[in-house]
C-alpha cells in the first residue's frame, strides 16, 4: 500500500551543495539553450548531456523494443520473465520535444528491477513536428494497449516533466474509461499552462529550467494554437473533477519553476479523495531525476519512484 502523506527532504529554502556545484558548473561551461539550437540539435544535445549525468543502468534486466499500435517503445523486465503481475507505462521528460527512449533507459531499468515487474517506455511524438495533442493521442492508445495485452495485472502510469503531464492526463482518461490504475507516479510535472504560479517567477532564472525554456517548449508543443491552452489534456489542474482517479505519488523539488503547480496539483488530488504521496525535494531543481549519476537528490527521486511502484505492484 503506497504511503500517503507529505514528506519534505532537505532543508527548505537552501540548495543542496551538489545542486549549486552543478549549477556552478553549469554556468561556466555556459550550456546553450536547447531553443537556440531548434527541435533536432536540442535533442541531440538533450541526449548528449543526459548520456553523461543519468545514473548507472543495473543488470540483469531484457529490453525488447515493441511497436504499440505504430509507435515505437521499449518493454523491459528481469531476465527470465516478471517477477511481479505490474506493468507501469513510462513517458519520458523533456518538454513535448526533446527526449527519447535512450534518454530514460536507466531510468525504466531501475523500475523494472527493483520490484520485478514490466516497464514500458513510450516513443510518443514529438513537437513540433507533431503539435498537442499527439502526444496525449499516443499515450492513450498506450494505455489501451496495456489494459487489454496485462488483464488483471496492476497497472500504473509515470513520467518526469512533460511526461509527467502526460502521465497526470493519461490517468484522468483511464478513470473515464474505467480503466483502473494502482497508481499515477508524477514527477514535477507542469499542470497548468496558465502558469500564473508565483515560483514561475521567483525561479526563472538560474536553476537550469528557465522559464524561456518554459516559453520555448510551450511555443512547439502547441504550435498552431492561441496559448494558453487550459482544456484538462494540456492544463490536468483544471479538470472538472480529481475524484476517482489512481493514487498517486507527486514529486516536486524546491527549486524547480513548477513547483507550486506541482503542489497544488497534489492538493487537488487530496481534496477530491485521492490518496497522495507528495514528496518535495526542498534543495533540488527540476531534472534532477537525469543528474542521478551525481546529485544525491536524483537517486533520492529514484528512489521514491521505485518504492511507490513497489508498494502497488502485486505479486
Amino acid at each position: 500500500m503506497l504511503e500517503t502523506g507529505f514528506f519534505s527532504l532537505g532543508t527548505p529554502g537552501r540548495l543542496d551543495d551538489d545542486i549549486a556545484f552543478v549549477l556552478a558548473k553549469a554556468a561556466e561551461l555556459n550550456l546553450p539553450k536547447l531553443g537556440d539550437l531548434g527541435p533536432v540539435a536540442g535533442r541531440a544535445e538533450f541526449a548528449r548531456r543526459l548520456s553523461r549525468t543519468n545514473p548507472p543502468a543495473p543488470g540483469g534486466i531484457e529490453a525488447e523494443d515493441i511497436a504499440i499500435g505504430g509507435i515505437p517503445a521499449r518493454r523491459y523486465q528481469p531476465q527470465g520473465g516478471p517477477k511481479a503481475k505490474g506493468l507501469l507505462l513510462y513517458f519520458h521528460g523533456g518538454g513535448f520535444v526533446v527526449g527519447d527512449l535512450e534518454t530514460h533507459d536507466p531510468q525504466c531499468r531501475a523500475l523494472a528491477a527493483e520490484n520485478g515487474s514490466v516497464v514500458v517506455a513510450v516513443d510518443y511524438r514529438l513537437a513540433p513536428e507533431h503539435p498537442y495533442p499527439a502526444a496525449i493521442q499516443d499515450g492513450l492508445v498506450a494505455l489501451n494497449w496495456a489494459a487489454r495485452e496485462y488483464p488483471g495485472w496492476s497497472l500504473g502510469v509515470a513520467g518526469d516533466s512533460a511526461g509527467g503531464t502526460m502521465a497526470a492526463v493519461v490517468a484522468l482518461h483511464a478513470r473515464d474509461l474505467d480503466i483502473p490504475l494502482a497508481l499515477q507516479m508524477l514527477i514535477y510535472p507542469a499542470v497548468d499552462q496558465q502558469g500564473d504560479f508565483p515560483s514561475r517567477t521567483r525561479l526563472a532564472e538560474g536553476y537550469l529550467l528557465t522559464q524561456a525554456d518554459i516559453d520555448w517548449f510551450t511555443a512547439q508543443y502547441f504550435a498552431g494554437r492561441a496559448n494558453p491552452v487550459l482544456e484538462p489534456d494540456a492544463s490536468p489542474l483544471r479538470a472538472s473533477s480529481h475524484a476517482g482517479l489512481a493514487p498517486a505519488l507527486v514529486l516536486t523539488c524546491g527549486f524547480d519553476p513548477l513547483v507550486d503547480e506541482g503542489d497544488a496539483y497534489a492538493q487537488a488530488l487530496r481534496g477530491a479523495g485521492v490518496p497522495v504521496r507528495h514528496a518535495r525535494l526542498e534543495g533540488s531543481i527540476h531534472g534532477c531525476l537525469g543528474l542521478a549519476g551525481y546529485v544525491q537528490s536524483g537517486k533520492a527521486a529514484l528512489a521514491e519512484a521505485c518504492r511507490a511502484w513497489g508498494a502497488v505492484v502485486s505479486f
